[in-house]
């Protein structure tokens, strides 16, 4: 949701700071000041509940608290929306490569797939969660290099190192100088996808942008890339609904 730009000299906005909006339900915002914005704009993180009022750098304070405030109503209904996030354990169950595993206790020391099961350590149950997180990142970064290996062999480029991360606002990027980063959930997501991502970022050693040329090269390596596309779009957030930290 975005607003108008305040060009009021009074009460400046300069840096970050959060804000608590209502006495009985108090909802809680992150204030952010930002020298690209150029209007209010007021965000609901699907994942977390988290609110955040972006706003340009120097905007009138006053005028970015009634800003919303009169949006209290819509920040609610969107929170109401949100996603619990789930901390997975024996019982529960995990997304693998598309499909639901059933987290269940094995016998081997490290953790092992068996059918539509994935079989945790019988040893420090407390470490559950982190050992699945372990092993899903491990398994990750196995096939996006792989994926990486295949499509920079088509389009006849090499790229440089690969790093995984949690990131929440994309699930993949290409530097300037061919660095590969993806995040490491995507082994949750249909295989598919994962390798549309690595098809879509390797595409970026070709062109370094999102332009015609790009779309065709990406269309070139990875055939009907629209429908694994459009399974991020509809799906991706629930992959970052699981929590395996604290």
């Amino acid at each position: 949701m975005k607003g108008m730009l305040f060009r009021n000299s009074r009460s400046r906005l300069t840096e970050n700071t959060t804000l608590t909006l209502g006495a009985a339900e108090p909802v809680v915002i992150e204030l952010r000041a930002s020298k690209r914005a150029r209007r209010l704009s007021l965000r609901v993180s699907r994942l977390d509940g988290r609110v955040t009022l972006t706003a340009p750098f120097g905007a009138n304070k006053d005028e970015a608290l009634q800003f919303a405030t009169e949006r209290l109503d819509w920040i609610r209904s969107h929170l109401a929306q949100t996603a619990p996030s789930e901390v997975p354990g024996v019982g529960s169950t995990l997304p693998f490569r598309g499909a639901p595993l059933t987290l269940e206790r094995g016998k081997a020391r490290v953790v092992e797939i068996s059918g539509d099961s994935m079989l945790l350590p019988p040893q420090s149950p407390e470490r559950d969660a982190i050992r699945a997180e372990m092993f899903l990142k491990e398994t990750a970064r196995a096939a996006l290099v792989a994926a990486s290996d295949t499509y920079a062999a088509k389009v006849g480029r090499p790229y440089g190192r690969i790093t995984l991360r949690d990131t929440r606002s994309r699930w993949g990027s290409c530097s300037s100088r061919g660095n590969l980063s993806y995040s490491w959930r995507l082994i949750m997501a249909p295989p598919q996808v994962l390798d549309y991502v690595a098809a879509h970022e390797v595409s970026h050693l070709v062109h370094m942008d999102h332009s015609r040329l790009f779309w065709a090269q990406v269309e070139a390596i990875f055939p009907n890339y629209q429908a694994p596309r459009k399974w991020l779009k509809d799906h991706g957030t629930e992959l970052h609904r699981y929590r395996f930290r604290d």
